[in-house]
């Protein structure tokens, strides 16, 4: 399904960039290390990958919310496939300090550009946002922030002071980006003030990173995650990543000996979609087997939950693979019914 087995480097002139304004598909794949290729016509999804939207109303509501108080979900910004399930089931994953990251990641539909300042009434918002849902878990992500010198740690601990002090019972998962150049005064902001699980995505092998992650580093991402649970070892850690993208079961698995080597205690493995004809391209549609291999092995090497199937993303039933529900179930339960 791979237009290419071996990525060319990139010599297109890229555009001016302006603040506030956002690069996507081709724009934003300009000005990335390595080519990609666009796909003449996106592959065919398998049976066993199903999106069902339910509660239109419900998606309808949150969306209206979202706005009136200036704020993003990953959700919609890089356009999930649960979106529909998430919104309809009245949670979100919220994406704080804008809709515009440093980086430029040809996986990611999320734009890409120089950001605009940071919003200061943003953590009120996304407390007074979480209250009016109703929510007992959420979830806080961001964009890259490289313009920022502590990579936007502290408005990650204000949004968990804000957030705390208006819900008083919530618990919170930040999922976070890999503070590269600045990780020893985010994981002392972050520990002081710390969240109830502790997320970064390593999103792929090591292998891949030049092509799937320029500006970021493999075993950067793995001492962060490990660094924090030395920081903190009360706090639970947890890792992200997909497959479909070029890798090998292989090298998925000792992927997964590299997170438990680092102390993280929970995993999210899905499934790669293409989110436009002008990323980087699905390698293979990976059959639930090979999922349910990745749970198993998960749990021989003692992760306390591994949530690991086609549909599966970072924050995808986060609060029940917290509790240490089998999310792996449940996916199944909800794909055949």
């Amino acid at each position: 399904m791979s237009n290419s087995s071996e990525p060319t480097l990139s010599s297109p002139n890229p555009v001016r960039i302006e603040t506030g304004v956002k690069l996507r598909g081709a724009e934003k794949m300009a000005r990335i290390p390595v080519k990609i290729i666009p796909t003449v016509e996106m592959p065919r999804k398998p049976d066993w990958i199903r999106v069902r939207i339910k509660n239109p109303a419900e998606v309808s509501r949150i969306k209206g919310l979202l706005r009136e108080q200036k704020l993003h979900t990953v959700c919609e910004e890089a356009a999930c496939p649960n979106l529909a399930e998430c919104f309809g089931g009245g949670t979100a994953t919220f994406m704080i300090m804008g809709d515009i990251c440093t980086r430029r990641c040809p996986f990611c539909d999320v734009a890409h550009g120089r950001p605009n300042m940071l919003d200061a009434e943003e953590p009120h918002n996304l407390a007074e946002t979480v209250a009016n849902l109703g929510l007992k878990y959420v979830v806080v992500t961001s964009v890259d922030r490289d313009d920022l010198k502590d990579g936007g740690a502290q408005h990650f601990v204000d949004c968990i002071v804000a957030v705390r002090e208006r819900n008083p019972h919530i618990k919170m998962e930040i999922l976070v980006p890999d503070f590269r150049g600045r990780m020893d005064i985010a994981l002392r902001l972050i520990s002081e003030c710390p969240p109830d699980v502790f997320n970064h995505n390593i999103e792929t092998v090591q292998r891949l990173y030049k092509a799937i992650r320029p500006g970021s580093d493999y075993q950067h991402s793995l001492t962060l995650l490990q660094r924090f649970k030395q920081e903190r070892p009360d706090i639970a850690t947890k890792c992200g990543l997909m497959v479909g993208i070029g890798e090998t079961e292989e090298e998925v698995l000792a992927l997964l000996d590299d997170l438990r080597a680092h102390d993280v205690d929970l995993v999210t493995i899905g499934q790669y979609l293409q989110p436009s004809k002008t990323h980087a391209p699905v390698d293979r549609f990976v059959h639930p087997d090979e999922f349910a291999r990745y749970a198993a092995y998960g749990r021989k090497i003692g992760f306390r939950n591994v949530a690991s199937g086609p549909m599966v993303r970072s924050s995808y039933h986060a609060d029940l693979q917290f509790a240490g529900v089998d999310v792996n179930a449940m996916t199944v339960a909800a794909q055949t019914n």
